[in-house]
């Protein structure tokens, strides 16, 4: 067989592999992405493996851009669908550092680690979203911080100060996953 034929053979054979290989994950994220009110039952739905896979993807997409946030605070959401929303970046989060679990320390230093500042450079929420105060802190529909609550290394309590914007009252609107 002539060395050009050969040659052609094999790129032709590693174009196919890489392009079988490719679009089943763009078509994964590119689901989770065209609807970012994904629920979280759809997203329970998945395996595990399929979670870690669809998670990775939502992150790297869009020229390195997460749309995993662009509901949260939106005037047609609610504070319990904002609340899944954060939960779903932790998630995210989690899933691309999975040997470091959750992000740690208060609200400003959670919510750095989410727009960035962490080792993978990586933003699962832009810097300059509407949720994020002038401090530097994630906040609920209200203006008031998210108080996070690390239970274990792959579990957040979010709670959110509610309307009266008081921590620790009865309007307090919490998930703990």
């Amino acid at each position: 067989m002539n060395p050009r034929h050969v040659a052609a053979v094999a790129i032709a054979l590693l174009l196919a592999l890489l392009v079988w290989r490719l679009l089943p994950a763009s078509h994964a994220a590119s689901d989770v992405i065209a609807n970012p009110d994904t629920s979280r039952a759809a997203i329970d739905a998945k395996s595990s493996a399929t979670d870690h896979k669809l998670a990775t993807e939502i992150v790297t997409t869009a020229n390195g851009e997460s749309h995993l946030a662009d509901s949260l605070n939106a005037p047609g959401g609610n504070i319990r669908s904002d609340l899944e929303i954060v939960n779903q970046v932790l998630e995210a989060f989690r899933t691309n550092f999975l040997a470091a679990g959750n992000p740690v320390g208060d609200n400003t230093e959670i919510t750095a680690a989410l727009t960035g500042h962490n080792k993978l450079h990586t933003a699962f929420i832009p810097p300059r979203h509407v949720a994020i105060n002038s401090r530097g802190e994630l906040c609920d529909r209200w203006g008031t911080p998210f108080f996070f609550h690390q239970n274990s290394g792959t579990q957040m309590e979010i709670r959110s100060a509610g309307p009266d914007r008081k921590l620790w009252s009865t309007d307090d609107v919490v998930l703990t996953p």
